[in-house]
């Protein structure tokens, strides 16, 4: 058979074989990503509706361009789960690239797990954040919608970032394979 081989040049694993947790993470960094998908798909028609109703001359929707700014501080981080369950984050390997593949996936392995804490500490700030914007009890100007409720989707993508790079980078320091994992061509 040929087709795509993993980074150690074997052929990746099927779906079907990885564990139920990867699945059920997998599964939930879907969900996330396509809300925030979703999300952002009906304030681009909302606001397209606004520009269309201002041209015709029958007034726009009141806070149209809040609507984006919500939307998008809110859905940007439902997206990080999958990009760090596909792999798609950043990766600099110029040093490890002459080290043997077990040599690198440890050392991926443990950078993933700093990524991880590096995650939950966001999910964290992000936590007392939306904590001290409940207690101002701050709302936008022209929507009046609490400002606390953007950072609801931001604290869950951040902590499913965390989790998720926790699995991966435990799943990587044990020499385990991979499910799924894309790596960006080279």
């Amino acid at each position: 058979m040929t087709g795509a081989r993993n980074r150690e040049g074997g052929a990746p694993p099927s779906p079907s074989d990885a564990p139920a947790l990867h699945r059920w993470l997998e599964r939930l960094c879907l969900v996330f990503a396509g809300a925030g998908g979703l999300t952002i798909f009906a304030v681009s028609m909302a606001v397209t509706a606004s520009v269309v109703m201002r041209t015709v001359g029958i007034g726009g929707l009141r806070g149209d361009f809040e609507m984006v700014e919500l939307a998008c501080a809110s859905c940007a981080a439902l997206f990080l789960p999958l990009c760090q369950l596909k792999k798609g984050h950043v990766m600099v390997d110029i040093f490890t690239s002459w080290a043997p593949g077990r040599s690198v996936r440890r050392i991926d392995g443990l950078w993933t797990l700093i990524f991880a804490a590096a995650w939950a500490a966001l999910a964290w700030r992000m936590w007392a954040g939306m904590e001290t914007m409940l207690d101002y009890g701050d709302r936008t100007m022209l929507l009046r919608v609490p400002v606390w409720w953007v950072y609801l989707p931001g604290v869950a993508g951040m902590a499913l970032s965390a989790v998720v790079a926790l699995e991966s980078g435990l799943r990587q320091l044990a020499g385990l394979p991979e499910p799924g994992a894309g790596r960006a061509p080279t």
